[in-house]
């Protein structure tokens, strides 16, 4: 199994930046589609991003479009969310997971790898 170790997360203003960055380990990564999704307080977890296996597919929650771009590198073993633009809705902690070849990820995908989650906060 991959095990999934996420990082990057922490407090920001509204309108700035973060990047998180997703660490797998354990097999191999090329191997498994990637995604991203948050959950904030008192809410259910939510899609925000996927991407392929070879970074040519990537889609996103509408709420993020425009801000938010996920990318991987197989190479380092490593998916990133960049986020820009950051509103207070966006404030969440936020989870890596992977899904194995062919599956892809949606936001009706039954995740079989999950990361511990890293908390983002952006006040206004």
């Amino acid at each position: 199994q991959v095990q999934l170790v996420e990082s990057g997360g922490g407090s920001v203003q509204a309108g700035g930046s973060l990047r998180l960055s997703c660490a797998a380990s354990g097999r191999t990564f090329s191997n498994y589609n990637m995604g991203w999704f948050r959950q904030a307080p008192g809410k259910e977890r939510e899609f925000v991003a996927a991407i392929s296996w070879s970074g040519h597919r990537s889609d996103y929650v509408d709420s993020v479009k425009g801000r938010f771009t996920i990318s991987r590198d197989n190479a380092k073993n490593t998916v990133y969310l960049q986020m820009n633009s950051l509103k207070p809705e966006d404030t969440a902690v936020y989870y890596c997971a992977a899904e194995r070849r062919p599956n892809y990820i949606t936001r009706t995908t039954k995740i079989d790898y999950w990361g511990q989650g890293t908390q983002v906060t952006v006040s206004s």
